[in-house]
């Protein structure tokens, strides 16, 4: 693989998908038996489908969200959150996850690009804040008062991601660039590897298979399971032995 030069100035960017949230308990979403498996995406994660049946969806986030509540971080969280903290160089955790795992971990150098399952955002106002407990269409907004405009601050298919200019900018900066347990298929974070390696950086693949769209994009590709392979790597990554 090409060679990255570690020093204290050096920038790494990770991505994380739902696989590393996987050996915590909380279902993948495009996986054999994962959510959309079960659910239909329309319903459930479109602005269309919260205007058809508003019930229908904050019942499926209140389901997720009681979940993801009594859900503990897996020692590949554990390690990102060390790696955080150790590192010298500017990191950025990108996380497609809503379930709040990495910050349990420790790690705050973070963007939910999706949005998180704590989080409200209200319809009248259009602010955003913190949310505990279930949601409803009576619910009221915390810092509007208004009732029945709340729904979960959740990215839905056909919006737009959260912090797409700083993610981009720290992709165009990072001299390393890791994906952890994403298939690779959900744009725009699909094409991070791509952004990151015309910026120059080493990129590395952990993910229980190779992504098949990854090919060629990736320097090094680990398969295995993101609890063994991710406290590997960073272990290796901050003691020199890589490169």
């Amino acid at each position: 693989m090409r060679k990255v030069e570690i020093s204290p100035s050096t920038s790494i960017v990770v991505l994380t998908g739902a696989g590393i949230s996987q050996e915590s308990g909380l279902d993948t979403f495009r996986d054999a038996g994962g959510i959309w498996a079960r659910y239909d995406i329309d319903d459930v994660a479109t602005p269309e489908g919260f205007r058809r049946n508003p019930p229908l969806v904050h019942e499926f986030y209140n389901t997720q969200r009681r979940e993801a509540a009594t859900a503990l971080p897996n020692p590949a969280h554990v390690a990102l959150a060390g790696l955080e903290k150790a590192w010298l160089g500017r990191l950025l955790l990108v996380t497609q996850n809503i379930d709040g795992l990495h910050e349990k971990a420790g790690s705050k150098a973070l963007f939910h690009m999706h949005g998180t399952l704590d989080g409200f955002l209200c319809e009248a106002c259009g602010r955003r804040g913190a949310w505990t407990g279930d949601m409803s269409t009576s619910s009221t907004c915390p810092l509007c008062d208004r009732h029945g405009a709340l729904r979960p601050d959740i990215v839905w298919f056909g919006e737009m991601p959260y912090h797409m200019p700083e993610i981009y900018q720290a992709l165009g900066e990072a001299d390393l660039f890791l994906s952890v347990g994403t298939s690779g298929t959900v744009y725009p974070a699909a094409d991070f590897v791509r952004e990151a390696r015309q910026a120059g950086a080493v990129t590395v693949e952990l993910n229980l298979e190779a992504s098949r769209k990854g090919r060629g994009l990736f320097d090094l590709e680990i398969e295995g399971k993101a609890g063994e392979s991710v406290p590997a790597f960073v272990s290796d990554l901050l003691n020199g032995r890589l490169w």
